[in-house]
């Protein structure tokens, strides 16, 4: 999916958060689940939004990262209320 996406990948329910924001978020998803999780363990796509430029991604990235804990994940549940991983819907 080549569209600038403000993305969070999960290691679990309620569990560390990452925020990232990309061009390519299928690339990105990807690298993660095997570069970095080995470190960090965060595994699953868990929310994505697609934007029209990547202005706009990044600005909503900024909005999001400014939220405490608990307002990103009432996020993530509005759309993923089991935590599912995404990722299968990306590719």
């Amino acid at each position: 999916m080549k569209s600038p996406c403000v993305y969070i990948m999960a290691n679990k329910k309620n569990g560390t958060l990452y925020i990232g924001v990309t061009n390519d978020l299928i690339q990105s998803v990807q690298e993660y689940k095997h570069k970095h999780a080995e470190n960090h363990h965060i595994r699953n796509l868990v929310y994505f939004e697609i934007h029209q430029n990547i202005v706009s991604a990044l600005e909503r990235e900024k909005q999001i990262n400014k939220l405490d804990q608990e307002l990103t994940i009432e996020l993530i549940e509005k759309t993923n209320t089991d935590w599912v991983d995404l990722w299968n819907q990306i590719r």
